[in-house]
């Protein structure tokens, strides 16, 4: 029976090295990483950047058939104007609309933006009105289970983090709501900022606005020795069916 040990130490040890414990935790850093602190003066204004899709439209005196509730083709104007003409902003900043061709519109914002393209169009209509909304910006939410993540359309600008985790469904059970990171930014600039959700004065402190593409992720809660369980059940398995056949192999002989 000793010449066995050898062997079940071996399986053991090669596959509990093999055991990668929590996993599946995201958006993990340093044990002395040190965390941006919120700006105390965010901007309100969202700032148009490439691959932004545009909802645009474009309207001649001022906008004025908009509102003109006496013209005898008002049901023809009101449902043009709820047709969507969507552009997407080009990898360099540029928008490439009808006739006036290639616009860079890149770190405008949309009152910008919009002044821009009337001044633009004035060359061939009237008192050009231009209307324009960012359709796709929106932020991801992880609220600290697998398979809980949610992709949260920002419909407007003054959403915070507090709105974004409850637009999500809240915390799950499986969360820290002491630990909930804020991502934002590309990886050469990229910021985390850390919240305590768990008492009234880290909430306030919390009140921070979201921007498109923003990350909150929920740290989960360290289920180690559920994990050590389950992950190890398969050698246990294995361990048992490997001394069974031994001592099979040993009676037979």
């Amino acid at each position: 029976m000793n010449k066995l040990y050898i062997p079940a130490l071996i399986i053991l040890s090669f596959l509990f090295s093999s055991c990668n414990f929590n996993s599946s935790r995201m958006y993990r850093t340093k044990k002395n990483y040190v965390f941006a602190t919120p700006p105390s003066n965010p901007e309100l204004e969202y700032k148009i950047v490439p691959n932004d899709i545009l909802d645009f439209r474009l309207y001649t005196n001022d906008g004025f058939k908009l509102i003109d509730l006496y013209s005898l083709d008002n049901d023809r104007i009101m449902n043009t104007a709820s047709d969507a003409f969507t552009y997407r902003v080009e990898f360099d900043g540029q928008v490439k609309l009808p006739i006036i061709g290639r616009v860079d519109i890149k770190g405008k914002t949309l009152r910008e933006a919009e002044f821009l393209l009337q001044d633009l169009y004035s060359k061939y209509y009237i008192s050009p009105f231009v209307i324009l909304n960012v359709t796709n910006k929106r932020i991801l939410v992880f609220p600290g289970n697998g398979g809980a993540a949610k992709v949260i359309p920002l419909e407007n600008n003054n959403i915070s983090l507090v709105e974004g985790v409850a637009l999500a469904g809240g915390i799950t059970e499986n969360g820290k709501a002491k630990q909930v990171k804020l991502v934002r930014g590309e990886s050469k600039n990229q910021q985390v900022f850390l919240f305590n959700l768990n008492t009234l004065e880290g909430i306030e402190a919390a009140n921070i606005l979201l921007q498109p593409n923003d990350v909150i992720y929920v740290e989960p809660r360290s289920n180690t020795v559920r994990q050590a369980v389950r992950e190890a059940s398969p050698v246990i398995s294995l361990l048992v069916s490997v001394v069974t056949l031994y001592l099979v192999i040993t009676r037979l002989n």
